[in-house]
């Protein structure tokens, strides 16, 4: 889901939360965006940076990914909106959990042109915190 650009990253805490759980951001995935709590499961923490990639936290998606793959920066293009985003299914991952992967669909508009990402997310545990590794497959 990375792209070139950065944006600003603010996001009204009383709307819909981009992750698509039928919560408000200010609920939902903002505390996590602020730091004040961390993800409690793979799945959370996908559906959080798929937030971030939405409000356009680029600092967030740099903080969450694991130091092996992680890149120095991450920009966000300008012309893509993310639209929705799909769950499919979950391996591992929970509280109890090491390591879990995340199957998704995301659909997002590129300049009026709508299009879709799917991706089989693997995400470990890295000091105690999920943390984003690698897409397999």
């Amino acid at each position: 889901m990375s792209k070139n650009r950065s944006r600003d990253h603010l996001h009204r805490v009383d709307l819909p939360c981009p992750c698509g759980l039928a919560k408000v951001y200010g609920d939902c995935c903002g505390p996590l965006h602020r730091g004040e709590r961390s993800a409690s499961t793979a799945e959370q923490l996908m559906r959080s940076r798929y937030s971030a990639f939405a409000v356009g936290h680029a600092g967030y998606l740099v903080q969450t990914w694991h130091p092996r793959t992680r890149p120095r920066r991450v920009g966000l293009e300008a012309g893509i909106r993310w639209l929705r985003l799909d769950v499919l299914g979950t391996t591992g991952g929970s509280p109890f959990h090491v390591e879990g992967t995340v199957s998704f669909r995301a659909i997002y508009s590129d300049n009026g042109d709508e299009g879709e990402l799917r991706e089989n997310s693997r995400f470990v545990r890295h000091e105690g915190a999920w943390t984003y590794l690698d897409a397999l497959g």
